[in-house]
């Protein structure tokens, strides 16, 4: 059995994610925008809506850390309320709407990875 460091899994559930999102229709624009106070997983548009999403992806290879709920505390929704509007602080392009998703990708448990997505957290 090969194992993976967590840097390779979090980025095997960003990538499940990003296909996730365009699957659904969303436009990718950025994946893991940084600046000095963190970073943005990735930054999608859902061109239908005019609407500007930013997605926390969470990865788990179990159940340990609890579910996808209680990954994103409230302080850690503020944080990416923040990192977001430092984001779009430095787009011209204005949108008629702004979301938070978080995106939990299992992998390891079966064949085929289990995504789960909650829209609009914060």
């Amino acid at each position: 059995m090969t194992m993976f460091t967590r840097a390779e899994i979090g980025a095997l559930g960003e990538q499940l994610a990003t296909d996730h999102l365009t699957g659904l229709g969303l436009r990718i624009l950025a994946r893991n925008w940084r600046c000095r106070y963190g970073e943005l997983d990735v930054i999608a548009v859902d061109s239908t809506t005019n609407t500007v999403v930013f997605v926390e992806v969470k990865t788990r290879t179990g159940d340990g850390f609890g579910g996808l709920a209680q990954a994103v505390t409230e302080q850690k929704a503020r944080r990416l309320r923040r990192l977001a509007a430092m984001w779009l602080a430095g787009q011209e392009q204005r949108w008629a709407a702004v979301r938070i998703d978080v995106i939990g990708v299992r992998v390891g448990r079966c064949r085929t990875p289990e995504i789960s997505h909650l829209q609009g957290i914060g």
